[in-house]
């Protein structure tokens, strides 16, 4: 797997990471040996920049990683975040964006990981009711006692962005991009370029539907999260026709649906940043190993000029998607 830098940091990262999100949380049943083998087999193929959250399975995906990687720590960059709020029980419940908290949660995640550093420390949304120079602040404090090696964002503005870079350099902001999500090609994107900011993109196969393996809303489990969701639960079949014909266009060029979707991603990192690194770094999810090699195997998929433009036809910028991209209770969250 290639690699490229995050941000301005140095740190090398593959140019494309693995989401692990799905392992405990949001996507169906959790199975634990799978997800284990997926993980081992991304370091040995290279795929070894690993996305988690205090959130995901309230702490069961950082405890996942940390088993997965005993032995190990020094072939992986992980990237954790803080700043959504769940109950026990795993409703969602809120941001918080205080010093305070960014400064207990960071400590509470380094224990799940059993790590004295974390590789890159994401704010994972902008709190309302606090500046995000006062959350800046504090993730500073923790960058220079050696808590984390970089600072990320997520779901911001390119406004936040800019604020938030004045105070301490920021390394990456993750966000979701994909074919049928690119509103922030004109906003964000250009900004963190501009800024020497690594763009990860995340949810790159559009939470799956693009990648052509579900037929109807019956292929997701009962407790599916994306049975939630406008894009699934109200706008399923206006949808599902955007991924039957990159199936159509990916039959054509001997790929995956999924593969043809990830690899155009991938593209949109050959403009580098000002640092000099790729501008996106896409972090699909899976829980299994075949599509953890299918999607390593994007990054050597190429585009002719015909190709990009239809693909543009089909997924315009201004959005081809229909339905918001969480239900309407958490739009608020996004790119404050």
């Amino acid at each position: 797997m290639d690699t490229t830098t995050l941000g301005t940091t140095g740190i090398a990262i593959p140019r494309i990471g693995l989401g692990c999100m799905g392992m405990s949380d949001t996507y169906g049943t959790p199975d634990r040996d799978s997800a284990l083998r997926t993980i081992h087999r991304a370091l040995e193929i290279g795929v070894n920049h690993f996305d988690t959250a205090d959130v995901y399975g309230l702490g069961a995906n950082e405890e996942l990683l940390r088993d997965a990687l005993k032995g190990k720590r020094d072939d992986a960059t992980i990237a954790t975040k803080c700043g959504l709020v769940r109950d026990d029980a795993g409703a969602w419940i809120g941001t918080s964006g205080t010093p305070e908290y960014i400064q207990q949660r960071c400590e509470a995640s380094l224990q799940r990981l059993d790590l004295d550093t974390v590789d890159l420390f994401y704010l994972h949304r902008a709190d309302p009711q606090t500046p995000i120079e006062e959350s800046m602040g504090a993730m500073k404090d923790l960058l220079d006692a050696g808590k984390i090696r970089s600072i990320g964002l997520s779901e911001v503005s390119a406004d936040t962005l800019r604020r938030a870079h004045s105070v301490v350099p920021i390394s990456a902001v993750q966000s979701e991009l994909s074919l049928w999500t690119r509103e922030l090609e004109s906003s964000v994107l250009p900004t963190c370029r501009e800024l020497g900011v690594t763009f990860v993109a995340y949810s790159p196969l559009g939470r799956g539907m693009l990648t052509s393996t579900i037929a109807s809303m019956d292929d997701l489990p009962e407790k599916d999260y994306r049975r939630t969701t406008p894009r699934f639960a109200e706008h399923f079949e206006e949808n599902k026709r955007l991924s039957d014909a990159l199936r159509e266009m990916a039959t054509t060029k001997g790929c995956t649906a999924a593969q043809l979707a990830l690899a155009w991603v991938v593209r949109l990192g050959d403009e580098p940043t000002s640092g000099g690194g790729a501008s996106v770094v896409p972090i699909p999810g899976t829980k299994r190993v075949k599509y953890l090699e299918d999607n390593a195997h994007a990054a050597t998929i190429l585009f002719s000029p015909d190709e990009l433009q239809y693909l543009d036809s089909v997924f315009p910028q201004a959005g081809a998607a229909q339905g918001d991209r969480y239900p309407e209770h958490r739009m608020g969250e996004l790119s404050r």
